[in-house]
């Protein structure tokens, strides 16, 4: 689908979302490093030629979005946090955890990984096991601190 010069590309942005993530000093810069790092590995796991294979990329989109309208609501109400009339401190804490949880695909948000990974190449299956998974885990070490 694409050539070397092109994979290059999507690779350097993947590096550089996740180094947005880790690096960021706002909740806004977390996100948009996630994010770059969705729309990165997208490209990488669409295949032109096939459109069966297209379909774990549109099952990982769906469910990435849905991570991060998650994560998106947790950031509100964490800067909203002093106008709110409840006690539980740690609403949008559990939030941001099983939002990153869905984006890591970790137990018990796991139901869409093991279909992406059975149609997807063996560079993109090591790209989304274990690069993909940095910012998130990060992110939830940075939670527990809340």
């Amino acid at each position: 689908m694409y050539n070397n010069s092109m994979k290059l590309l999507f690779l350097s942005s993947l590096m550089m979302g996740t180094i947005l993530s880790i690096s960021s000093n706002s909740w806004l810069g977390i996100w948009m490093g996630l994010e770059i790092n969705l729309l990165s590995i997208i490209p990488m796991l669409t295949d032109s030629k096939n459109m069966m294979i297209n379909e774990p990329a549109i099952k990982y989109f769906i469910i990435q979005t849905m991570a991060s309208t998650t994560l998106l609501i947790s950031i509100l109400i964490i800067q909203t946090k002093y106008m709110m009339w409840w006690d539980k401190k740690n609403i949008p804490s559990m939030m941001i955890m099983s939002s990153m949880m869905m984006k890591m695909g970790a137990a018990p948000f796991h139901f869409w990984l093991p279909e992406v990974m059975s149609s997807t190449s063996w560079i993109n299956c090591l790209v989304l096991m274990t690069w993909q998974k940095i910012a998130p885990m990060l992110i939830m070490s940075y939670c527990i601190k809340l």
